[in-house]
């Protein structure tokens, strides 16, 4: 049925049925009851492009995506934050854009996206230090949430969701160090990027509390892959004093220094203990019934939820103030630790 045949079925004129179905006030309260019941009643479903002529919206959602393997995007992390992100378009009834381009061309596909009018807002993914796009969509005047955070001085300017990763890091490093390990590796995703940055400041920060120097030679920044995580470990177990125990920024580079210890023949969670960073992926669990891994864990589904319920608040109200929503990680204690074994 649409709007025509509702408008007809009910006696009133398009014009009114539209109002009543917005939710505009000035249809009276009756009417507009009458109006919802009837399009329930015969499954009544908007049409959101003529909608969106008449209230300059398209009712969809952009994520665009740079090309460059060197990004986080190419994680099953970003499957499962838009599956998050798109519960809340499907019930807000929004399309979402994927717009995959070349990294030196990213301001420019902001820049067409807006001028194309083609949605309402973005979602902003992988953000660095002073990320020049926040500065950018700004400009712009398009609405945006960003999935993190840009680690600069003007985080209030703009809406995010992040995790706390300073805090994660340093609580894991702690644990570790509480179970009497110094000699302990870091395996991070790349430190160029805001979350990376902050989780190698917690591991840094946990070490200079109990006098441990930081060792370069146990600090990895890279690709966050399965084959990143054997190689690196690989390294680190040839080291003349190899480390004891291993933080790493995934469960997936988590599976990568499993294997490595498997291949040198040492025991997980009794000659070499593993903290990896859970994110509570749908396809790939972090055990069935209790957690195989000590982990610190945070659903990236959830803030895929968030940052698009946050986008749906700017796009229908663009004065309404900025929200920020810093989410913490709980640290769940798995079969991957120990004592740290004697020398």
């Amino acid at each position: 049925m649409n709007l025509k045949e509702l408008s007809t079925l009910l006696g009133l004129s398009q014009t009114t049925v539209s109002r009543a179905l917005n939710g505009y006030p000035e249809v009276s309260e009756l009417t507009r009851e009458k109006v919802l019941k009837a399009a329930k009643k015969h499954n009544y479903t908007p049409n959101t492009r003529a909608r969106g002529l008449a209230t300059g919206q398209n009712h969809a959602v952009g994520h665009v995506i740079p090309l460059s393997t060197e990004h986080e995007v190419v994680n099953p992390v970003f499957t499962d934050f838009v599956a998050g992100a798109s519960e809340i378009y499907s019930r807000e009834n929004y399309d979402m854009i994927l717009s995959i381009v070349p990294d030196s061309n990213e301001s420019e596909a902001y820049r067409k996206i807006a001028a194309k009018g083609s949605v309402d807002g973005v979602i902003v993914h992988g953000p660095k230090a002073n990320d020049p796009r926040i500065a950018l969509l700004q400009d712009i005047g398009m609405p945006f949430v960003v999935h993190g955070r840009s680690g600069s001085a003007t985080e209030d300017d703009y809406c995010w969701v992040d995790m706390n990763n300073t805090r994660a890091f340093e609580r894991a490093t702690h644990f570790l160090i509480d179970l009497g390990h110094r000699r302990i590796g870091l395996l991070n995703g790349l430190e160029s990027m805001d979350f990376a940055a902050k989780r190698r400041i917690g591991y840094r920060t946990a070490l200079d509390a109990v006098g441990i120097k930081e060792d370069l030679m146990l600090c990895y920044s890279g690709e966050m892959t399965e084959e990143y995580g054997f190689k690196a470990t690989a390294e680190m177990l040839a080291l003349d004093e190899p480390p004891t125990a291993l933080l790493a920024s995934s469960i997936i580079v988590g599976f990568g220094v499993r294997r490595a210890l498997d291949a040198a023949g040492l025991k997980i969670g009794k000659d070499v203990s593993l903290i990896v960073h859970d994110d509570d992926l749908s396809y790939l669990r972090n055990g069935s019934t209790e957690p195989i891994y000590t982990a610190t864990r945070s659903s990236v589904r959830m803030a895929g939820r968030i940052c698009a319920e946050m986008l749906m608040e700017q796009i229908s109200n663009p004065q309404r103030p900025l929200r920020h929503t810093l989410l913490d990680a709980e640290l769940i204690i798995g079969h991957t630790t120990g004592p740290a074994p004697k020398r």
